[in-house]
């Protein structure tokens, strides 16, 4: 991978946000070093992912999954899904078939994004109601996920322990040795512990480049990175979301990635390289590229 030294693990070019600028954006990954990995969220963002990834021989990657917060009414997402899509707003039923036939594919490395999210909820109907169907649904995809041999990249926000639970008490149908990716970890110390006993790798974002709050969990984010081996750790935009230093305030891009790897070279106390090597080295273990 000397021609590509950097990856972006999770981003979402394919989103609205790029429509404008999408191949300029991707040329200047492309150029900088950067392979990436479009996460899809529902459908439509899956099969963009997928059609994205098989436009360029090298370099670009797809995933395909129903986010958990499309499985129900909750918000609407500009950058995502641009400024008329209102069916986006209605939740969707997770079609196994649908997802099957898109996970074929090769450039298809991962299923997700899904999982668990306890922020967002339509507030017009029961939350327990909305909850169960995230959870059947997450377990459908851990079900694909194991028919494809693919492992997950997973979301979970305000939802750890039941994330947790949900992997010990559906062992006998999810049993991948690599069972998948954290993305944007942002939980504790005992929880990253927890899943790195499950066989999780945890992707990290540009709010590790931010300066920590006070009184804040992020004043404690660095000695949670400190404390995962490096063989567990992949480097993450979650573009258009939430850019790193210096370019805080403006719409992500894969590219910027390298200042996340850069910052946890810094933390691991070795050079930019050699964690952009361990991070290769993880992603060839994990996602087989």
């Amino acid at each position: 991978m000397k021609s590509f030294p950097f990856l972006d693990a999770h981003t979402h070019v394919q989103f609205a946000a790029y429509d404008s600028d999408r191949d300029d954006v991707i040329d200047r990954a492309l150029k900088s070093g950067v392979r990436f990995i479009n996460i899809g969220t529902q459908k439509d963002t899956s099969e963009n992912a997928v059609r994205l990834a098989e436009k360029y021989s090298e370099g670009l990657y797809a995933t395909v999954g129903l986010h958990p917060t499309h499985t129900a009414p909750s918000y609407h997402d500009a950058d995502e899904l641009g400024e008329e899509k209102e069916s986006s707003t209605k939740g969707e039923e997770f079609d196994f078939e649908y997802y099957k036939k898109l996970a074929s594919n090769q450039k298809v490395v991962a299923i997700g994004e899904c999982g668990l999210d306890y922020f967002h909820f339509d507030t017009t109907k029961s939350r327990e109601v909305q909850i169960q169907k995230q959870k059947e649904v997450f377990i459908a995809q851990m079900k694909l996920s194991n028919e494809v041999n693919k492992p997950l990249m997973i979301h979970c926000r305000e939802a750890i322990s039941d994330l947790i639970s949900i992997f010990h008490t559906q062992s006998s149908i999810y049993n991948l040795k690599n069972p998948g990716i954290m993305h944007f970890f942002s939980g504790t110390l005992d929880e990253a512990r927890e899943l790195l006993e499950l066989g999780f790798s945890f992707t990290f974002a540009g709010v590790i480049t931010f300066p920590p709050r006070k009184g804040e969990f992020m004043g404690s984010y660095d000695e949670l990175i400190r404390s995962i081996p490096l063989d567990r750790i992949l480097s993450e935009t979650d573009a258009p979301y939430v850019a790193p230093m210096p370019y805080r305030g403006k719409r992500n891009e894969p590219m910027y990635v390298i200042e996340v790897v850069k910052k946890l070279a810094q933390l691991k106390n070795i050079s930019t390289e050699e964690m952009a090597e361990a991070i290769a080295r993880n992603a060839h273990r994990v996602l087989g590229i």
